[in-house]
């Protein structure tokens, strides 16, 4: 950055209000100019305009999650499986022109605040998919991203990217998606026999996510909006009848459609980043009698 002074002789009005031979009198006005490295001239007084939330239009907001039961699929001797209904979020932006060389990404961001996942095996103990860190109370929220695109959710329909400068507003549409679809053990995941002993699988965990703008040189944050949604699964098990008829719903067969807070929720900071909820989980096996084992820890 270089500093360039330049110098204006101007005529006072002492100078027009006397007739000569009153010596004319002369200010001397000073005005300084900021050139930046780019070699634009700047004075003090012109600053590029910033992106700023009220320039940035949403509209077409939407967040549901689809009217369908979970469904519960018994093709297999080995789990069972079922798939929740998905959580859907889509928005259209329009972006204000970027008068800067600044990369906006404008998207989603997830990250888990609840859960509990537990698989029940009659009187002999339950298997537990756990995050520790946030059962304990040390974090209030877990990434969820896809383990690649932090801090976003996904990196294909869930993103936009503007490189600045742009003379003309960008319009775009962001999208994403989410569900559950796990596999169960039959059998005690820690035993050696295959007899199936699942007899309940109970599963509710919450989410909030996060539409943002956000700028990737000066790395600030502006939020757009704030969705919480809940998935629960409640599935009764008989091991004792034949495959294809053992499990069944109970409870709510649809789920609670999301909210969208009327108010902005800050972002946690390690919601931002590693390690996402499916390397943070760890798998348990509680035993009715005897200590915990750690199955799958995590990664």
């Amino acid at each position: 950055m270089h500093g360039l002074i330049v110098l204006i002789l101007v005529e006072s009005q002492s100078a027009v209000l006397f007739p000569r031979p009153v010596r004319l009198t002369w200010l001397l006005l000073t005005i300084t100019f900021t050139c930046t490295d780019m070699g634009c001239i700047q004075s003090i007084a012109c600053n590029k305009s910033r992106i700023k939330r009220e320039n940035i239009v949403v509209y077409d907001l939407s967040a549901t999650i689809d009217h369908c039961p979970t469904v519960i699929e018994e093709n297999s001797p080995i789990v069972l499986r079922y798939k929740t209904p998905y959580f859907k979020a889509s928005a259209r932006i329009v972006m204000p022109p970027i008068p800067r060389n600044e990369t906006w990404v404008v998207g989603w961001i997830q990250a888990c605040t609840q859960m509990e996942f537990y698989n029940t095996y009659g009187d002999v103990g339950m298997s537990s998919w756990e995050l520790p860190q946030l059962r304990e109370g040390l974090v209030r929220a877990i990434s969820d991203s896809d383990g690649v695109s932090y801090p976003w959710y996904g990196n294909t329909t869930e993103t936009v990217t503007i490189v600045g400068p742009t003379s003309k507003p960008s319009r775009f549409i962001v999208s994403m998606n989410d569900n559950f679809y796990p596999s169960v053990t039959w059998a005690v995941p820690v035993s050696e026999s295959n007899t199936p002993l699942l007899t309940n699988i109970k599963r509710d965990q919450s989410f909030t996510t996060w539409l943002v703008a956000l700028n990737t040189t000066s790395r600030e944050k502006i939020l757009l909006h704030t969705i919480k949604w809940r998935m629960r699964v409640d599935i009764a098990v008989d091991p004792s009848l034949p495959l294809g008829s053992r499990a069944r719903l109970v409870g709510r067969v649809h789920q609670e459609q999301p909210r969208v807070l009327t108010r902005m929720e800050p972002i946690p900071l390690n919601a931002m980043g590693r390690p996402n909820a499916n390397d943070a989980q760890v798998l348990m096996w509680r035993p009715r009698r005897g200590p915990p084992l750690v199955v799958i820890p995590p990664k």
